[in-house]
């Protein structure tokens, strides 16, 4: 990997509004916006074309090379709902800025329609079993968490920038280096 990161990770629920975020968020913070399955449907197709002709474990290494790649920029960074499902994923996220996003099961109903989300033909029941499913790690990886069922985006956005902002200031090396030659200092 570059020495570069994200400096900020969404994970969350499909539908949960991490690509609509993560762009509005990028947006204020002047940086670039990545979109693991945007990457992936522009280098292989459709992510139901993927799931169709060559099932899920193959999506899922496609998921994990695009997440690999993008940890070596300095960006927000969305991923699909599923990658942190991976155990490799996870790892390399436990030393990440992340936000999780919730959505209520009423609120996402009609984003999750369309087609394109091959393991929610079940609707709604599909859904919530996907986030049933995969809660606990969202919780174990998350440093904060918005939820995106009624609020406006841009205040949401907003939010998420400042305490990016704050987290960047407690935490930036050269803080760190400050601090460290302060106290050789005493």
């Amino acid at each position: 990997m570059a020495d570069a990161s994200p400096v900020l990770i969404l994970i969350g629920a499909p539908g949960s509004g991490k690509t609509r975020l993560g762009k509005r968020v990028a947006g204020e913070l002047g940086i670039a916006f990545i979109d693991t399955d945007k990457r992936i449907v522009a280098e292989h197709g459709p992510v139901a074309d993927i799931f169709s002709e060559h099932g899920e474990p193959y999506f899922r290494e496609l998921e994990r090379a695009a997440v690999e790649r993008a940890l070596g920029e300095s960006c927000v960074l969305s991923v699909g709902g599923g990658a942190v499902m991976h155990p490799a994923t996870r790892a390399d996220f436990a030393r990440q800025r992340v936000v999780r996003l919730t959505v209520s099961a009423e609120a996402v109903a009609s984003r999750i329609t369309g087609g394109k989300r091959p393991l929610l033909g079940g609707g709604v029941d599909a859904w919530k079993s996907l986030v049933e499913q995969r809660v606990h790690v969202y919780e174990e990886l998350a440093d904060a968490s918005w939820d995106t069922s009624s609020r406006p985006l841009d205040t949401i956005a907003h939010e998420i920038v400042e305490w990016v902002v704050e987290q960047q200031a407690h935490d930036t090396p050269s803080a760190t280096a400050v601090q460290a030659s302060t106290d050789a200092q005493h």
